[in-house]
């Protein structure tokens, strides 16, 4: 993995939900492309904090995990895509149409992200 790779990411990120400057958090493994100074600077740059875990501390990481298996699971594993732009488009639709949209989680009492987070929305306004 390349920092490179990793920034494109955070600014792919950015256009699609805009961070909230010092308060969105970007966790990590100790992998070096998350670790680099150019990383840390592009972060910052968008104003995102950076938080990475603790050396041999398997749970910092399994909800991401748990994602990456999922989405390998049951779209990367299932397709073959000509090219790196047709995966990169097929992968963030199925994350925006499925899994966020209408894919249930035990996790989260059976709902989809989309509901638990409209529920914090909604929670906030109303705060």
């Amino acid at each position: 993995m390349r920092t490179s790779l990793a920034c494109e990411a955070i600014d792919m990120a950015v256009r699609n939900c805009p961070p909230v400057r010092g308060t969105t958090i970007f966790h990590s493994d100790r992998g070096s492309q998350y670790t680099s100074e150019k990383f840390a600077e592009h972060l910052g740059a968008h104003g995102i904090r950076l938080s990475v875990g603790r050396t041999g501390v398997c749970w910092d990481n399994a909800w991401a995990e748990s994602f990456n298996a999922t989405l390998k699971n049951e779209r990367v594993h299932r397709m073959v895509y000509p090219t790196r732009d047709k995966a990169m488009n097929d992968i963030a639709s199925w994350i925006e149409l499925v899994y966020n949209h209408t894919r249930l989680h035990s996790s989260l009492g059976y709902r989809t992200p989309n509901e638990v987070e409209q529920e914090l929305l909604d929670h906030k306004k109303a705060a």
